[in-house]
């Protein structure tokens, strides 16, 4: 067998790695559930009609079938996995409507799949954090006003720079381009949405070619997706565009209420649309302080047609932690550290084989009261079995008493030794479990 090379886009973490992953993930989720979101795992597959029915995304979807399937059969349906968590979410409210309580808050951790072109923190197969509540027929805003709330409290439990939340409403940029004129405002916002991509020269060009825009209001549009404010006075200077719309009224009121909810954490920035059709109001990015030009590593939205068949109707918002795409850019600059890469406190010295039972009962009394033991692998002399630890983060090591002396436990890092009993010893708080911290 030939040596095997890394699949492009589907990241593999190393333990130390993974743990780092691991506790971000527990303290997402503890930050979710202290806002009362509850759990929820969806199927990895979808049809792919209800995978592409909103936004344009059949590019980007992975077709699922197996090897020996007859592809003119009409027995199976067509599969796909899951490119967000939001489009499942919505099927499951919908099958599951009966038996669910609304407001429905839930949260969702899971892996999704999408078949772009892998970058530095961009992947094919990727973790992501969600949060959504849903209400049937109707949604209070006050929602809208919540998601970064409950974002902005799970990122600073993190040892990361500092996360802006950036904020837009879609119907400030449908309003404003209705009252400029403007006929297929979906066309243009999946235009102006390109702006960090290709610059406004060239989106200028494709709203003149795509969406029939004349120059005036290619500049007009230009110029609403360059305001940036950390506070209220946004709506000053839309208004001095001179530009009127009912929508556009409604979307300013609606985005000065999510900015003024996050003082210094959310910032209004009106270049943002979302490239997914399914956004109907608020949309959120977020960026961490260092590295902006990465582009976001949270976001959402409110939509308030997605959850809908028939005459029922489930307005939703939610907004989605990227947690791959955010530990991947943090892990390419070594800037989150954890302070061993193995679970173990303590491992449990061994003098011969003959006392691997003694040594055995010592590690289970120790695991007994929650303390992450090992046992040595081998029998050796103790400095080999020190250096073994030192290798792999342990701090501490157990040496088990012979001929009636007490056992001695040895902090590998200061050298202190002392006697200890495995029913009663206790390691600080901060040795219990590895510990992440940013470099």
């Amino acid at each position: 067998m030939s040596k095997p090379t890394p699949l492009s886009g589907f990241p593999e973490y190393l333990p130390a790695q993974r743990m780092i992953e691991q506790r971000v993930v527990e303290r997402i989720r503890t930050t979710f559930e202290l806002y009362g979101f509850a759990p929820l795992e969806t199927r990895a597959v979808e049809p792919l009609d209800q995978l592409l029915r909103k936004g344009e995304t059949s590019k980007e979807v992975y077709v699922l079938r197996r090897l020996q399937e007859d592809p003119n059969s009409s027995d199976e349906a067509s599969l796909g996995l899951h490119f967000d968590l939001t489009v499942p979410f919505a099927r499951f409210v919908l099958e599951n409507a009966g038996k669910l309580q609304f407001p429905f808050r839930r949260y969702q951790i899971q892996k999704v799949w999408r078949g772009e072109r892998p970058q530095e923190g961009r992947y094919r197969e990727f973790l992501q954090a969600d949060i959504d509540v849903v209400d049937r027929d109707t949604l209070p805003f006050h929602y809208d006003t919540e998601m970064p709330l409950v974002v902005g409290d799970a990122l600073r439990s993190l040892p990361i720079p500092r996360a802006t939340i950036l904020a837009n409403n879609r119907k400030v940029c449908e309003g404003f381009y209705r009252g400029l004129g403007l006929e297929d405002p979906d066309q243009v916002l999946r235009t102006v949405d390109k702006l960090d991509k290709i610059g406004p020269e060239k989106v200028a060009a494709l709203l003149a070619e795509t969406a029939g825009a004349t120059d005036a209001q290619a500049r007009a549009c230009l110029a609403l997706a360059s305001i940036s404010t950390a506070d209220g006075s946004f709506v000053d200077q839309v208004r001095a565009l001179g530009v009127s719309n009912d929508l556009l009224d409604e979307g300013l009121d609606e985005l000065l209420r999510v900015v003024e909810a996050g003082p210094g954490l959310v910032r209004a920035e009106l270049k943002i649309a979302r490239g997914l059709d399914y956004y109907t109001g608020t949309v959120y990015e977020t960026s961490l302080e260092g590295y902006e030009r990465y582009g976001s590593i949270c976001s959402g939205g409110r939509y308030d047609n997605l959850a809908t068949s028939g005459t029922e109707r489930f307005p939703g918002v939610g907004i989605s932690i990227g947690v791959s795409r955010m530990l991947g850019l943090l892990f390419g600059r070594d800037a989150l550290t954890i302070s061993r890469s193995v679970p173990t406190a303590v491992l449990v010295a061994l003098p011969n084989e003959d006392v691997r039972p003694a040594s055995n009962r010592i590690a289970r009394s120790l695991r007994e009261r929650g303390i992450n033991t090992e046992v040595a692998p081998t029998a050796a002399k103790f400095g080999k079995q020190i250096r073994f630890a030192e290798r792999r983060g342990i701090p501490y090591v157990w040496f088990p008493g012979a001929d009636g002396e007490p056992d001695q436990i040895k902090d590998i890092r200061s050298g202190d030794q002392v006697d200890a009993d495995a029913a009663t010893w206790q390691p600080p708080a901060a040795d219990i479990a590895p510990e992440i911290a940013g470099a």
